[in-house]
């Protein structure tokens, strides 16, 4: 398999306008294609933004605030795959034939939910991952939460995605890495980024496991990043996982090649996560 080129797009849609962002990641999908990208991969609720109505900063119970126009016009708003905008998207990744990671609030069975679609050469939604560890300290408590961690099959490369503060909980990326994960799409939003860093490097070590996040730039944001689950030499000399780390506040689109046969001939002989005493894991369920 030749090298397999991730587009990490780091542009942030303030503006809660789906029709805007839709040129937008439009316009970008079209450039990473000319520059022979596999996939392209967003930050964070791109076509919807990542924004809430100004209701959900007072951090009311939900039920004092569910019947308010603007919380009821966001939940309304929310996007479904059958919605002329997304549709968009997958006409587009259908003609260009390139993987698309789009972003957005989707419907939940009630209220939104923070989601990730995987869109295939062909246009069809092979996965959709609904972010499980909401930010529940903030206005995020509002969304319905993910409740799994799905794979699929992209170019014959097992593929699952995480969602920003996802990659705080060690088990968002080890539910992956059991189900066969190879890489890990990571759609971002957040700043203070430093720390976030070293976790996905450790996240890509621990699980053996390639990592692509996008994040829209700004001061203390940026930094769309790419990290290789190898930090052995064949001869057991210790690697830098990081791949690439992009600017804090350049709006572009930046890109990584992941040698998949590389990084599969380092999980073959390399031992992480092998050799695991679930017996011992008592608490890992509560």
């Amino acid at each position: 398999m030749k090298k397999w080129k991730v587009a990490l797009v780091q542009y942030d849609t303030i503006m809660p306008d789906v029709e805007q962002n839709t040129k937008t990641a439009i316009r970008l999908i079209q450039e990473a294609s000319k520059n022979g990208a596999d996939l392209v991969l967003f930050p964070e609720c791109f076509l919807t933004a990542y924004a809430a109505p100004d209701i959900c900063e007072k951090l009311l119970p939900v039920q004092e605030i569910e019947h308010h126009p603007e919380f009821l016009a966001w939940c309304e708003n929310a996007l479904t795959e059958e919605e002329e905008h997304f549709v968009q998207i997958t006409a587009l990744a259908a003609e260009l034939k390139i993987g698309v990671v789009i972003t957005g609030f989707s419907k939940g069975k009630q209220y939104p939910q923070n989601t990730a679609w995987l869109i295939d050469r062909d246009g069809r939604v092979i996965l959709k991952y609904s972010k499980v560890h909401t930010c529940d300290f903030d206005w995020e408590r509002y969304l319905e939460s993910g409740d799994s961690f799905p794979v699929c099959q992209f170019d014959g490369i097992t593929l699952g995605c995480m969602i920003c503060y996802d990659r705080e909980y060690p088990e968002s990326a080890r539910e992956l890495m059991l189900k066969g994960a190879e890489l890990i799409l990571h759609p971002n939003s957040c700043g203070g980024m430093p720390p976030r860093l070293r976790e996905l490097s450790v996240r890509a070590m621990e699980n053996m496991v390639g990592i692509a996040m996008a994040n829209p730039p700004a001061k203390g944001m940026g930094n769309s990043c790419a990290f290789s689950p190898m930090v052995w030499t064949k001869e057991g000399e210790s690697l830098d996982n990081t791949m690439f780390v992009g600017d804090e506040l350049e709006e572009t689109i930046y890109y990584v090649e992941f040698d998949i046969e590389e990084i599969r001939a380092y999980r073959e002989r390399e031992d992480l996560g092998k050799y695991r005493k679930t017996k011992a894991y008592k608490n890992l369920n509560r």
